[in-house]
């Protein structure tokens, strides 16, 4: 995937209650309009957009949801990212991400 445009952004960590207990970064609503007006004909099912994501040095490529309920993408962050970064739930982090 070529990074095409680049988004700076803080948020912090949160843990869905659901099965599997995953971590997410919900992106600003109002970055995450910016980016569903430009890039909404990227998403493929259930909202999913491709992306790259830098947190602490660590660059790796995923994907980002569109949530209706929130109305917002999320950013899911695993375990081996969060490991690898030192980061955890309600942690304030800056992140880079490319659409």
């Amino acid at each position: 995937m070529e990074s095409q445009i680049r988004y700076q952004f803080s948020e912090t960590i949160w843990k869905h209650e659901g099965t599997g207990g995953w971590y997410f970064v919900s992106l600003p609503i109002k970055l995450s309009k910016e980016i569903r007006e430009h890039f909404k004909w990227q998403e493929q099912g259930w909202g999913r957009m491709k992306a790259k994501v830098q947190l602490k040095g660590l660059e790796w490529q995923t994907a980002i949801w569109f949530d209706t309920k929130r109305d917002t993408y999320l950013l899911p962050i695993k375990a081996e990212v969060r490991r690898k970064t030192d980061v955890g739930i309600n942690e304030w982090i800056d992140l880079i991400l490319w659409i």
